[in-house]
C-alpha cells in the first residue's frame, strides 16, 4: 500500500524539506518537517497502481490511533471509521437475503459479486437505499437484474432454514447497532472513568453480536459464497471491537487483536476456499477473495504498523505528536470506484487458462504457501521420470500460481491415466 499525499506535501518530499516517516522500514501515512516536526497525513492510498478500496476495512481508522494525541480529530476518525463499518455490514448482511442457505443459482451470486455489491455500498452511502433491521429491499435494488432475480429473493424469503439464519442475524444487527449508538455518547463524556466504563460496555455488546454472526452451527448450514458474507460481518465487528481499545489508548490490545483478526481472516479464507464446490461459486469468491487479501489485510497490517510505531515512541515524540497541526482535513484513504473490479478482469483472464481444481488452488496458495511447495515437490519428481529437463526447482520457485497449478493437475492426471492403464493390462 503507497500512501499518497497533498501535491504541496509531496513537492515537498520530492525536494527533501519533508520526509515520510518510516517504521522498520514500512512507509507510514504520516510527513514529518526537517526540524521533526509533524507536518501531515496522507489524503489517500493506493494498492497495486489502483486507489484503495477494502471491502470490510475501515480505512478510516488507520491514523486514528495517532491523531488519539491531538485534540478531538482521532475520535473524529474513529467515528467516521465506524460509520463505515456500518454501512458495510449492512450491506454485505443484505445480501444474504439473495444467496440463501444452501446451494444456489449462478445468477444470484453475479447479482450480489464483488463488483455489485460495491455498488450497493455506494448507494447505501449516498442514502439512496435505507438499511432495515441489518437488510436492504434487494428488489428495488436490484431491479434491473430481471425477473429471474426477484423470484430468487421470493423462494429465499420463503426458506424456512433462511428464516431462522436471518431471525439471528437481524438480532445481531440490532445489538450491533444499539452498541454502536452507546459508542458515539460514549465519545462525548468528558468524565474519563465513566467514559471507559461505557465503552466497556459498548465492547460487551459487539462481543455479544460477534457471537450469533459466528455461530459455527449457522455457518456449517450455509454454502461456500453465504459463508464468507457471514464471515465478512464478522470481521466488520471484530475491528469495531479493536476500535473501542484504541480509544481507550490501550495499544497493546490493538495492536493483539489486529494481528489476530488478520490472523482469522486468512484462516476464515482458507475454511471457504475448501468449501467451494463449483465454478459459480469460485466467479464469486475469486475476484472478492482476492481484494480482501490486497486491500482489506493491507489497511489492518498498516494499521497495525502505525499502532506498533506509536508503542515504540518515547514521550518526546509522543509530546510532539500531540502538538501537530495537520491543516489537512481531506484525510480520506478508501475509494469506492464503481468500474469493473481488477480482480474481475484478473480472474476472466485466468480462467481462460485454467480450470475449475486449478483455479481453486491458486486462490489456496495465497493463503498456505506450504501446499505450492508441496505441488513444486510433486511436479518436479513427475518431471524426472518423464524427462522435462527444465522443471527443476529453482524455476519452479519462479514459475506464476497459474503455472504451478497447472503443471500439478498435468501430471496428476497422466499419473492416474498411466495407473488406470496399468490396471487394464494387469487384467
Amino acid at each position: 500500500m503507497l500512501f499518497q499525499f497533498a501535491p504541496a506535501i509531496q513537492a515537498g518530499i520530492d525536494a527533501g524539506k519533508y520526509l515520510q516517516v518510516f517504521s522498520n522500514g514500512v512507509p507510514l501515512s504520516m510527513v514529518r518537517g526537517a526540524n521533526g516536526q509533524f507536518i501531515a497525513h496522507a489524503i489517500g492510498a493506493t494498492v497495486n497502481n489502483s486507489p484503495l478500496s477494502p471491502l470490510i476495512a475501515a480505512s478510516n481508522l488507520v491514523t486514528s490511533g495517532a491523531q488519539m494525541y491531538q485534540t478531538h480529530q482521532g475520535f473524529t476518525a474513529v467515528l467516521n471509521g465506524l460509520q463505515t463499518i456500518q454501512t458495510s455490514l449492512g450491506v454485505l448482511q443484505a445480501t444474504t437475503a439473495l444467496i440463501g442457505v444452501g446451494t444456489i443459482a449462478g445468477v444470484a451470486l453475479t447479482a450480489v459479486n464483488l463488483h455489485q455489491t460495491m455498488k450497493l455500498r455506494k448507494e447505501v452511502e449516498q442514502m439512496r437505499l435505507e438499511v432495515k433491521n441489518g437488510f436492504i429491499d434487494l428488489k428495488q435494488a436490484l431491479k434491473g437484474q430481471g425477473v429471474e432475480i426477484r423470484q430468487i429473493i421470493e423462494q429465499v424469503a420463503q426458506d424456512i432454514k433462511f428464516e431462522q439464519h436471518r431471525t439471528a442475524l437481524v438480532r445481531a444487527y440490532g445489538v450491533f447497532i444499539q452498541a454502536m449508538n452507546r459508542f458515539r455518547s460514549a465519545m462525548q463524556l468528558q468524565d474519563f472513568s465513566r467514559r471507559n466504563a461505557e465503552i466497556d460496555g459498548v465492547r460487551g455488546m459487539l462481543f455479544t453480536a460477534l457471537a450469533d454472526y459466528s455461530n459455527p452451527h449457522l455457518l456449517e448450514e450455509t454454502c461456500a459464497a453465504g459463508q464468507l458474507r457471514r464471515l465478512e460481518c464478522a470481521w466488520a465487528i471484530e475491528q469495531a471491537i479493536v476500535a473501542t481499545y484504541q480509544v481507550q489508548n490501550e495499544v497493546s490490545a490493538v495492536s493483539d487483536r489486529l494481528i489476530l483478526l488478520q490472523d482469522k481472516i486468512c484462516k476464515d479464507a482458507l475454511t471457504v476456499i475448501n468449501r467451494c464446490e463449483s465454478h459459480d461459486e469460485l466467479d464469486f469468491l475469486f475476484p472478492e477473495i482476492i481484494r480482501i487479501k490486497n486491500h482489506d489485510l493491507a489497511v489492518l497490517d498498516s494499521w497495525q504498523n502505525h499502532v506498533d510505531w506509536m508503542q515504540s515512541l518515547p514521550s518526546s515524540e509522543l509530546k510532539l505528536l500531540s502538538s501537530a497541526d495537520f491543516n489537512s482535513s481531506d484525510t480520506h484513504y478508501s475509494t469506492t470506484n464503481l468500474a469493473e473490479p481488477p480482480e474481475q478482469l484478473v480472474y476472466e483472464s485466468l480462467a481462460e487458462k485454467s480450470h475449475f481444481y486449478s483455479l481453486r488452488d491458486q486462490l489456496l496458495f495465497i493463503f498456505e504457501p506450504e501446499l505450492r511447495r508441496e505441488y513444486e515437490f510433486y511436479i518436479s519428481e513427475q518431471a524426472v521420470i518423464t524427462g522435462y529437463k527444465t522443471l527443476v526447482t529453482s524455476n519452479l520457485q519462479q514459475a506464476s500460481d497459474l503455472t504451478i497449478g497447472n503443471l500439478y493437475y498435468y501430471f496428476e492426471i497422466r499419473d492416474e491415466s498411466k495407473d488406470e492403464t496399468g490396471l487394464v493390462s494387469a487384467n
